[in-house]
């Protein structure tokens, strides 16, 4: 008797180990980013002081594949958080979708909304709005909730600064062939 006893309290120690390494698989499947937090904080913009300087610039661009896109229903994502933008650094090379990175286009790089889709940004200090493409993956640096354009941060009136509060809102899933759109309080 002793020994199925024996018997049976590994068997449930086994059982309760395997339960637990479920668990704890599935907690890492949750959704944390951790290839994001391991990467080492460096300062997300460049910038000077004195005036008649250069713009402050974003500073160098950090891809991760551990970003997986997100399925979004359109119109249903809306978040604030922080752009920034990108320009010569990257002109001419190749986005997450395929494509050419144009600084001069009204473009985005998003961590999660699906490539292609139309979104508003709308600059919270100037109520400037701009209806951009998503066409590549970023950012990822700080706590940034988009890239843009250098072209859609001069329109938005934050290129000089680097950084602006900003309203992202999914428009569709899809691209509308239109022309560029922008709206103001007070230009």
């Amino acid at each position: 008797m002793n020994k199925l006893s024996r018997s049976v309290r590994v068997s449930r120690l086994v059982s309760m180990a395997a339960v637990a390494a479920a668990c704890f698989a599935l907690a890492n499947c949750a959704g944390n980013n951790v290839a994001q937090r391991a990467t080492p904080q460096q300062p997300d913009v460049a910038s000077n002081d004195q005036p008649g300087d250069a713009p402050a610039r974003p500073a160098k661009r950090q891809t991760s594949a551990a970003q997986k896109p997100a399925f979004v229903a359109s119109g249903s994502y809306s978040a604030v958080g922080l752009a920034s933008w990108y320009g010569a650094d990257f002109h001419g090379r190749r986005t997450a979708n395929g494509e050419t990175f144009n600084m001069h286009s009204l473009t985005a790089a998003h961590r999660t909304l699906p490539l292609q889709c139309t979104v508003k940004v709308t600059n919270l200090a100037n109520n400037r709005s701009l209806f951009v493409r998503v066409n590549d993956r970023g950012p990822f640096t700080g706590n940034r909730l988009i890239d843009l354009s250098a072209q859609s941060a001069k329109l938005l009136g934050f290129y000089d600064r680097g950084l602006a509060k900003v309203k992202v809102e999914l428009v569709n899933r899809t691209p509308q062939p239109s022309a560029p759109q922008v709206t103001a309080a007070a230009m």
